[in-house]
């Protein structure tokens, strides 16, 4: 009898295996003739060549099917073992597969446009409210080109800033004090990528999150980089981190102009940025609005009472405006001549 060691490089070994190893005690009733033994990211055969040929071809198909759709079933796995094609649900827009096979697609009219802009531009702005997917959507199509082998890393960063408030000395190391503020993204990956790959691509730095001040100096190729909240970059910070792009990269901005967290005397980067590079080729500009928002409905209803608060306070602001210029042009305005005193006309 001859042996076999096969590696499972792509998938994650535990959906592979599957809950409690019935994915592998599956293969191992279809494969009756061979020995199976399955330890983590490694699997063992013993048998007859032939035998472990056609083994070793139907795991690597379960391999990729593994990889590519995040989730493996007992019927998908005889399909393969049959020599049939696994059966695809057909998901309109689809991104990716997220974990346990949901599917990730551009639900709304801009976040389509983000995926098409994507593929014929290297960098791109997506501008628009919260909860209306800018960053969710940037994410998965940085998964996308990952999985795909377009590009060897991904890096994604925000600037440290506190949301109106002032939290102090935060304890612990570097990592601690700045994981805080990048959770937003760790909760995006840890939807598309199984949890002990993305440990180990953030582990081998395949996946970077980072804060914007890391970005200094560096050249980022073979790369998708993505800058979140980007409204809370100084004009220095944004010139600096647009001008990283290497080769074979593409960059993804995205920002929500309506939320800037900054002083009150400093200019947002972001808002400088899309003027100053607004006719520039090979860069593209999605604005998303109300209409994309995908979180609760009440975020959306939301959104709505701040907008129409906000438009409220400019028709005041107006208003007054116009008050003070009537004031003023009143006030400019000569005074009438004075009534001849009747005793000077004798």
């Amino acid at each position: 009898m001859n042996e076999r060691v096969l590696m499972i490089e792509q998938a994650d070994p535990a959906i592979l295996h599957g809950v409690n190893n019935c994915n592998i005690q599956l293969i191992k009733a279809l494969y009756p003739k061979l020995r199976i033994t399955a330890r983590g990211n490694v699997i063992k055969i013993l048998g007859e060549p032939a035998e472990m040929d056609a083994f070793e071809q139907a795991l690597s198909d379960m391999e990729k099917y593994c990889s590519d759709n995040n989730t493996l079933n007992e019927e998908t796995i005889r399909d393969i073992i049959k020599g049939k094609a696994p059966l695809e649900v057909k998901h309109e827009n689809l991104i990716l597969h997220g974990m346990s096979g949901k599917a990730i697609q551009a639900r709304t009219e801009n976040q389509q446009k983000l995926v098409k802009a994507y593929d014929t531009n290297d960098m791109i702005f997506a501008i628009g409210p919260a909860g209306s997917g800018k960053t969710y959507t940037a994410i998965a199509l940085a998964v996308r080109a990952f999985k795909n082998r377009e590009v060897k890393k991904i890096i994604l960063c925000r600037p440290a800033v506190e949301a109106g408030e002032k939290l102090g000395f935060l304890p612990g190391d570097m990592k601690e004090k700045i994981d805080p503020y990048l959770q937003p993204l760790y909760d995006a990956l840890e939807d598309m990528i199984p949890p002990a790959r993305l440990k180990d691509y953030m582990e081998n730095k395949m996946i970077q999150i980072a804060p914007l001040a890391f970005m200094r100096g560096r050249t980022l190729n073979d790369a998708v980089i993505i800058l979140d909240e980007a409204q809370n970059t100084t004009t220095a910070q944004i010139k600096m981190f647009l001008t990283r792009l290497g080769v074979n990269a593409k960059m993804i901005i995205t920002g929500d102009i309506t939320q800037i967290d900054l002083p009150a005397n400093v200019t947002s980067g972001l808002v400088q940025a899309i003027q100053i590079l607004r006719n520039v080729k090979g860069i593209a500009k999605i604005e998303f609005n109300k209409k994309d928002i995908v979180r609760h409905k009440l975020v959306q209803h939301i959104v709505e009472a701040y907008e129409k608060h906000q438009d409220e306070l400019v028709e005041i602001r107006k208003e007054i405006h116009r008050e003070i210029k009537n004031d003023d042009h009143s006030i400019n305005q000569p005074l009438p001549d004075a009534a001849t005193p009747a005793s000077e006309n004798k």
